[in-house]
């Protein structure tokens, strides 16, 4: 599998983010009142059961989460459209997320706290949602699941080995959520409240990867030189072209036969005269031989 142009949608950054999500469901179910900080899901049916049960307190425990995870998206996509700095939108989130859970560390109400880790949590989801242009999710798994079941089952049919390389991405994200899972309830086990700072340093390491710039061009010399179908050939090779590379490209505008057509004209140099005629202009110039008295306009006439 080739290497992501972008390194927000590269494999590493996807692993570490697919950490960070599972831990931060971990601490918020093990260390917060059995809330989910990513799977909404769970909190929507938990506050339902709630307000079946006409348990106002219990229906708002876990509905404030859902509506602090929706705000998180939203703050996202302002950052994305309206944030310019020498940062990238998706760093400057990422260092939003970190800051907002180290103070959740020390945020006594688990109420509050769960708000405020729901809210990293719909940034999260909203700013990182493929990896080599793949749709992907690093807060949750029921997406993953099903994209790697589905290429799969592809590649059982159609023997194609992209499928499998698909499939078995999903599955290592997967993988990875579950990973971070078993890491947070583990340091929730020994630290308590304080081991959302574990994931606060996971965010912080996709934070400094982030400087990674993988859409700088290669030095020159390094790489070969693709040959542009504007480059002249050599001399005496068939099919040579005859212009110059950019002569044609700096040409002016001249109408094509139709008053919203416009094609550029020939320079006038190594071929003669331009090769597409004005409006209403006739050609009195023969291809290849001498000035003939009564020519047809030509509206198409190739170029070599």
């Amino acid at each position: 599998m080739e290497r992501a142009r972008q390194i927000s949608d590269s494999i590493e950054l996807g692993v570490i983010m697919a950490l960070a999500g599972g831990f931060m469901d971990a601490y918020s179910y093990m260390a917060r009142g059995g809330v989910f900080a990513n799977a909404q899901t769970g909190n929507i049916l938990l506050c339902g059961v709630h307000l079946s049960e006409g348990d106002w307190a219990g229906m708002v425990h876990y509905a404030l989460p859902v509506l602090a995870f929706a705000a998180g998206i939203v703050i996202a996509d302002l950052v994305h459209c309206r944030f310019s700095s020498a940062l990238h939108w998706r760093q400057v989130i990422v260092l939003l997320e970190a800051a907002a859970l180290l103070a959740v560390a020390f945020i006594v109400p688990d109420v509050a706290a769960n708000c405020v880790t729901s809210f990293a949590c719909g940034m999260q989801v909203e700013s990182f949602r493929k990896i080599h242009g793949h749709g992907i999710a690093t807060t949750m798994c029921i997406g993953n699941l099903r994209s790697a079941m589905q290429n799969m089952d592809d590649y059982l049919l159609n023997r194609d080995r992209g499928f499998l390389e698909n499939g078995m991405l999903y599955f290592g994200l997967i993988a990875c959520f579950a990973a971070g899972a078993v890491l947070g309830n583990w340091c929730v086990g020994r630290l308590g409240h304080m081991a959302i700072g574990v994931c606060s340093g996971l965010l912080v390491a996709a934070f400094a990867i982030m400087f990674i710039d993988r859409e700088r061009p290669p030095a020159q010399g390094r790489s070969p030189v693709a040959r542009s179908p504007w480059r002249p050939r050599a001399p005496g090779v068939k099919g040579a072209c005859r212009r110059l590379p950019c002569a044609r490209q700096n040409a002016p505008l001249v109408r094509f036969g139709h008053p919203f057509v416009f094609k550029r004209a020939r320079p006038h140099g190594t071929m003669g005269k331009p090769c597409i005629p004005s409006k209403g202009a006739p050609s009195t110039t023969s291809r290849n031989g001498p000035p003939r008295e009564s020519a047809k306009p030509s509206r198409t006439r190739p170029c070599r």
